[in-house]
């Protein structure tokens, strides 16, 4: 949510994380295994289900009689992007969950059996990440960790493309959940791939049709209230409901926005009444439903995201706190927590919208990307593309939305910053603030105390709400940032990716003052390449440390960094990166011909209260 690390965890997972223990499951002898109907065997799972011949069969001969272009540069070595993947568990991993008959088998368990077999490895801190201690449980972890070698032995095979490879007009969907921040760098790429012929609709919360459409962009409304998604956020410090009524309100904003992705795919287009119908799907990590619309339509689907969800040894998974030997094993572990909490949610809407089995309770790559083409929007200057990162992942550079050039400020704000030197920049975007006027006061006492002026941007969480203010601030409300931070000393604000990378473009010294999510990674990765000072998480916003911070952006080789780093990026092409990719990682041949339509109901308003009703007798018995 300019963060993103939107996390979703069930009740009974709350649970699984006390005191109470119960028996490992990998130390239940013979008789206890065969109790659960489980048999030591060492069958191989079998890879491809019928169904899943049958959509690889139905990928195979594509549609004709469409105009074709020419996509350059299509670049080298590529993954095929296959329908149904599976990924395998080594022999050694077998001899814990054993094969697929026994991923069944264990979905009968009890939550707390299940859970036990991770509960160890994991601690869920104050500020909303996962802690994982190795040394606890060094039996599981390594098992989980055999998950590395095994899944790349099982990744399809590469192929090499041809320079100029046509691919077809299509029409493509970009589903996207979160905040502004994290629908805009998705809104050049639309309108760089309609310059290319394709017909693009962009799906995200109802609250940006308009921001969507001024792009020139088709919308479709997703379900789910951004505002609520951040505020959610903001309360739990990302993945653990604090209480019945969080998870309440997390069930309804996911359950809203999974059941929304079917139509934002199939739908007629809601003021022309156009057909439309996915060819290939875009989608950000934290669309959860994503990959089983694609299975659904038989469509290529591929990621686009601006934290690091891609498991690698070089960096931990921005939602966890591990030890360097654990950084591969985060990404397992957040994952698997995550689909924890949606599993529930996931295989009703298998089941009653897109008709196709659910989905056992231990096929934890379902909610992992790692098989997926995947593009990170961020500048390699900044965080480059880690070496165990395959020919599926590309980091393609930020992909900024330009607003400023057209953007006409008032005439107060230029008159106002022509009146001194250039101001600081305080602003925290789409985060909601437990309490605005004290934030506000420490900002406006950070100022007097380091002589310095400031803009405040009142944002979501109504900073800057007060009667009167000195000479040396300024209250500002909507403005592209692209066209302020050029004029900005330094700036301070939530560390969302969007707003990190448009102060770094501008050559600003930067300050992140993290909520929750990637924005801590974001703040690290600030302070690791001398742009600004250590991250000051909001709960640690003081004068002093706001002082310090400030003190610190003014240092004259701090700002020389930034001019330094901004030069690289100025020079990066994200957009053009982001469509090579996206076309580059597009199967052979294309467009790929629809299976057998899927339910496409829209419920009638006594369907939507049965279903509400179904869903709060779920919250209350607990399930998922």
């Amino acid at each position: 949510m300019g963060s993103n690390g939107i996390g979703y965890l069930s009740e009974e997972m709350l649970e699984g994380f006390d005191s109470r223990r119960k028996k490992d499951l990998g130390e239940m002898d013979d008789g206890e295994m065969e109790t659960v109907g489980i048999k030591s065997n060492d069958e191989k799972p079998d890879l491809a289900s019928s169904e899943g011949k049958k959509s690889s069969e139905a990928c195979s001969s594509p549609q004709r009689g469409l105009d074709h272009f020419i996509a350059e540069p299509a670049g080298a070595e590529s993954n095929l992007l296959i329908a149904d993947h599976e990924i395998l568990f080594s022999r050694s991993m077998r001899g814990i969950l054993g094969s697929q008959r026994l991923e069944r088998i264990l979905d009968r368990l009890s939550e707390r059996e299940k859970q036990k077999l991770i509960a160890n490895l994991v601690k869920i801190q104050n500020d909303g990440t996962v802690e994982v201690d190795l040394e606890k449980s060094a039996l599981v972890a390594s098992e989980l960790l055999e998950l590395h070698s095994f899944e790349a032995s099982t990744e399809s095979g590469n192929f090499i493309s041809e320079t100029k490879k046509p691919v077809p007009r299509l029409q493509v969907v970009i589903l996207v959940v979160g905040t502004r921040g994290d629908v805009q760098p998705f809104l050049p790429i639309a309108k760089r791939l309609q310059e290319y012929g394709h017909h693009i609709r962009l799906a995200t919360h109802a609250n940006f049709d308009t921001f969507v459409k001024s792009a020139g962009v088709d919308f479709y409304p997703l379900g789910g209230d951004p505002r609520a998604l951040a505020g959610y956020m903001v309360r739990n410090k990302g993945l653990i409901p604090s209480g019945p009524t969080e998870i309440s309100i997390q069930r309804k904003q996911l359950k809203g926005i999974i059941d929304s992705l079917l139509p934002a795919c199939t739908a007629p287009d809601l003021e022309t009444g156009l057909p439309f119908r996915a060819q290939a799907i875009i989608a950000n990590a934290t669309a959860y439903g994503h990959a089983h619309v694609a299975e659904a339509l038989g469509v290529p689907l591929h990621i686009f995201f601006t934290m690091p969800w891609t498991p690698t040894y070089e960096f931990p998974h921005p939602l966890a706190r591990v030890p360097p030997a654990g950084n591969w094993l985060s990404y397992v572990i957040v994952d698997l927590l995550i689909w924890w909490g949606i599993r529930g949610i996931i295989n009703d809407f298998r089941k009653r919208k897109l008709k196709l089995s659910p989905i056992a309770y231990f096929s934890m790559y379902r909610g992992s990307i790692s098989h997926l083409p995947t593009s990170y929007m961020w500048s390699p200057h900044v965080v480059p593309k880690p070496t165990d990162w395959g020919p599926l992942v590309d980091v393609v550079g930020y992909c900024f939305l330009d607003l400023g050039s057209k953007y006409q400020p008032r005439e107060d704000i230029v008159r106002w910053i022509k009146k001194g030197p250039k101001p600081l920049y305080f602003g925290f975007g789409s985060m909601t603030l437990e309490d605005p006027k004290g934030t506000t006061d420490v900002i406006i006492d950070a100022l007097k105390d380091t002589e310095q002026r400031g803009i405040i941007d009142r944002g979501w969480g109504n900073l800057g709400n007060v009667e009167e203010v000195a000479d040396n601030v300024f209250l500002l409300e909507e403005c592209p940032h692209d066209w302020l931070f050029p004029q900005c000393s330094a700036v301070v604000h939530h560390g969302g990716a969007g707003t990190t990378a448009t102060g770094l473009k501008a050559g600003c010294p930067t300050t992140i003052v993290p909520f929750f999510g990637d924005q801590f990674f974001w703040g690290d990765r600030i302070y690791q390449k001398g742009l600004g000072p250590a991250p000051i998480p909001i709960s640690q916003l003081s004068l002093q440390n706001l002082s310090d911070a400030i003190k610190f952006m003014l240092q004259p080789e701090v700002k020389s960094r930034a001019m330094e780093i901004a030069k690289l990026i100025e020079n990066e092409d994200g957009v053009t990166a982001a469509v090579d990719a996206f076309h580059r990682h597009l199967p052979p041949e294309l467009p790929l011909p629809t299976p057998s339509p899927v339910e496409e109901l829209h419920p009638n308003p006594l369907q939507w209260f049965f279903l509400q009703l179904g869903n709060y007798c779920c919250v209350l018995c607990g399930g998922v």
